[in-house]
Formats: structure tokens, C-alpha cells, sequence
């Protein structure tokens, strides 16, 4: 088991009592100690463990200061704590527990009873830990896309609304690409529909090598792709977008696909504008844009800077 504890407490004598008593139960991997609060919060940063047992009263930082710190650090705040005390004042064990302690054992403890108590704060940590995973991993699927792996059309409009309203704090640029493969229905209907996916796959795996890792894409719909680039100007999307498309044309496929050639026309707008501050104007400029490139022929660029729709090809 690769479990791990932290124990605090000011006596060596404690200290050892504790890992003698579970070293032989095989339910720790890893012991750490340290003498009061302040070396045991640093400990802690530096070694994150599953449980800690933390002495009460203790040189420099005590049991309520060091439960006090672990708040202010997320990614230790969740840590259970069993509090060590040879106090039996009720009112100190409620005000440990009011602090985030999960437990409390008097000295001298009973070793059968920390054991036992061990166990108990182990397990549940455990299905906490398994229940955090599931629901990370259930938000992760609820914002990317199934087949292509990038975020979904839900995920992107979230996204972009944050995206925009930093573009507005930071006063700096955003742009959008909208991006369409050429003639797609042709692949799908030609060698159907699993070849189709494929496809769709590798375009996605050309979008995200050209793209920086806090760009966001996204998968529209059908084969309709999304790139949100912060901090960049009309000028800096366009050549982002080329190096896409010569990409996306330069893809070599595989089997039924080898002689086909891939082709994307794209749409490119940014934020700020004149004639739009939300979602839907920034959407509606840049598909205006690449329905422009449809219509010159696809395989090309057309930005839209608000004054004029310039295509490239």
C-alpha cells in the first residue's frame, strides 16, 4: 500500500510509540515527522501524505495554527487530520473539530483504538479520493468531445465567455478561427462514415500541434472546428490559420484515403470590435468570413476586420 502519515507532535518518545504501533500492520508505506506545526506544515508542502496525526499543544506553531494553515493551501486542505492531546477539555476538542479536524485521541492513546481509528479516516479518505476522480473525469467527458477528443461545442461557448471578459479587464485582443473541411460530405458518403471519422481525428490532431497549450479548440459540429486564441491580433491569427490549413492539406492518410487530399477554408475575427462585445457577434463575424471562404473557392483564409472581409489563399 502506498499510503503515507504525517506525524506531529513535540515528544520523540510519541513519536515512536505511534510507528511502532503501525509499521507492522502494513498500512503505511511512508512515515514523516516532525516536531510541531511549523516543520510539519513544511513537511507537508513538500510530501503531501493521506492522513496526519497532529499533537495539540506544541513549540511555536500548535495543533489549532497548523489546522488553521492547512486551509490556505487547496491541495492539503482536504488532508484528514486526528488530533493527539492530552487535554481532556471539551471545549478544546469541539473548537479542534470546528477547525477541520476529522478526529480526536487522547494521551496516552490506546493502540488498538488509534488502529482502529486509522482505518476508519484511511477508507474514507480513500472513497473522497475515488469520488473526486469520478467527478473530475465526469467533467472532463461533459466538456470534450467524444470522437475527436477536443472540448465540445458547450465547454467552448463557456470558455469563450471567460475568455472575453478578460479580453476586457486586460483591454488586449482576442481571435477566433472557424474552421470547415472542404467538400467533407463527399469522404463520408464516398467510403463511409467510420473513414469519415478518421478524418475528423487527424484534422483535430493538426488543429491542436499548431495551436499553444492555453488556446482553446473545439469541435463545432459535424466537421466545423473553433480555435479561440487569447491576446492575438488579426495579423497573428491569420498566420496561425495558414500554418493550420497547409497542415491540415499536407495530412497524409492511410488505406481507401491515401489519394485524397484534405482541405479546410477558415473565418477569422477578433475582439474587441464596433459592431459586437458578446459570444454571438464574435461567432456570427467569423462564420460570416468563412462563408466568404466557401464561396471563393475554399482551401483559403478570409478575415473579417470589421471595415472589410480580406481573403487569402
Amino acid at each position: 500500500m502506498a499510503d503515507s502519515v504525517l506525524i506531529i507532535d513535540d515528544s520523540e518518545a510519541v513519536r515512536e510509540r505511534i510507528i511502532k504501533t503501525l509499521e507492522p500492520l502494513d498500512l503505511f508505506a511512508r512515515f514523516y515527522q516532525a516536531e510541531d506545526g511549523l516543520e510539519g506544515f513544511k513537511k507537508l508542502l513538500a510530501a503531501p501524505v493521506d492522513i496526519i496525526l497532529c499533537d495539540l499543544e506544541m513549540p511555536r506553531m500548535d495543533g489549532f495554527k497548523f489546522l488553521g494553515m492547512l486551509k490556505t493551501r487547496p491541495e492539503v486542505a482536504d488532508t484528514p487530520v486526528i488530533i493527539l492531546t492530552g487535554n481532556e477539555d471539551r471545549e478544546l476538542k469541539l473548537k479542534g473539530l470546528e477547525q477541520g479536524a476529522c478526529d480526536f485521541l487522547t494521551k496516552p492513546f490506546d493502540a488498538e483504538e488509534l488502529v482502529a481509528r486509522m482505518k476508519v479516516h484511511l477508507k474514507i479518505k480513500h472513497l473522497q479520493d475515488d469520488l473526486k476522480r469520478t467527478n473530475e473525469l465526469l467533467l472532463e467527458l461533459s466538456n470534450t468531445d467524444h470522437l475527436t477528443g477536443l472540448f465540445n461545442r458547450r465547454y467552448l461557448i463557456e470558455a469563450l465567455d471567460k475568455e472575453l471578459q478578460r479580453s476586457r479587464r486586460k483591454d488586449s485582443m482576442l481571435a477566433m478561427i472557424m474552421l470547415d473541411l472542404d467538400h467533407f460530405k463527399r469522404i463520408n458518403d464516398t467510403y463511409g462514415h467510420i473513414q469519415g471519422d478518421v478524418v475528423l481525428q487527424k484534422v483535430a490532431l493538426q488543429l491542436q500541434k499548431e495551436l499553444r497549450s492555453y488556446d482553446i479548440a473545439a469541435r463545432y459540429g459535424g466537421e466545423e472546428f473553433v480555435a479561440v486564441l487569447p491576446d492575438t491580433n488579426l495579423k497573428e491569427a491569420y498566420m496561425v490559420a495558414d500554418r493550420i490549413r497547409l497542415s491540415i492539406q499536407g495530412m497524409h492518410l492511410a488505406g481507401s484515403l491515401s489519394c485524397e487530399r484534405i482541405t479546410a477554408s477558415m473565418g477569422i475575427a477578433a475582439f474587441p470590435s464596433p459592431h459586437y462585445d458578446e459570444i454571438d457577434g464574435l461567432l456570427r463575424a467569423a462564420d460570416e468570413a468563412l462563408y466568404r471562404a466557401k464561396e471563393q473557392g475554399r482551401n483559403c483564409l478570409v478575415v473579417n476586420d470589421h471595415e472589410s472581409i480580406v481573403s487569402f489563399s
